[in-house]
């Protein structure tokens, strides 16, 4: 089990086969995940592709997350909350200027990704949208607005990932106050081969 410490980001890789368990130690933590192929970094998680393959925004158990060149790159084998969001960007320098104008500016998920990814090549602008795991993004079902709620994950609800190719993954504890409802915590992730 490793700890990703709040406001702060890593980057891994994590082989065909292998599980990434993506845990909320203390409840109400927001998780922001990237993921590239190994092989080629210009294959890139995509949110377009997931909502169209798997026909649904509301994405848990069993749905498969899905690579700008249309290939399945992990698939959710468990999830305890069942709320995550998958259709905000990482949280950045100009999220808290234009949110929180009031609050100490912060490089966010984005600029905490871009710095965990740049030993493999990965630059700022090579970040897609992120599975915002925990995130709770309520969506008006008649006039399409968004609101930003607490997540719903409690102590020890975690998030359980297969890996469908060889990936690097950009894993974050998320630095926005909505996002998590205004406090910051840990992540804990584990990788687990079922040889």
């Amino acid at each position: 089990m490793k700890r990703i410490e709040p406001r702060s980001g890593v980057a891994f890789e994590l082989k065909q086969g292998q599980h990434l368990q993506v845990i909320d130690p203390e409840g109400s933590q927001v998780s922001d995940l990237v993921a590239y192929s190994a092989a080629d970094i210009r294959e890139v998680i995509s949110n377009g592709r997931t909502f169209d393959y798997e026909e649904t925004i509301n994405l848990g158990k069993g749905n498969r997350l899905w690579s700008n060149r249309s290939n399945v790159m992990l698939t959710l084998v468990d999830d305890t909350v069942g709320r995550h969001d998958f259709l905000l960007t990482p949280c950045s320098r100009a999220t808290f200027k234009h949110f929180y104008p009031d609050k100490p500016e912060h490089r966010g998920c984005f600029g905490n990704l871009a710095a965990a990814l740049e030993p493999y090549g990965i630059e700022e602008d090579d970040l897609p949208t992120a599975f915002n795991i925990f995130m709770n993004v309520p969506v008006h079902a008649e006039s399409g607005t968004l609101r930003v709620d607490p997540p719903a994950s409690r102590a020890g609800d975690y998030i359980e990932l297969r890996a469908e190719m060889d990936l690097i993954i950009g894993l974050t504890a998320c630095s926005a106050y909505d996002s998590n409802g205004g406090s910051f915590k840990p992540i804990d992730y584990s990788i687990i081969s079922h040889d």
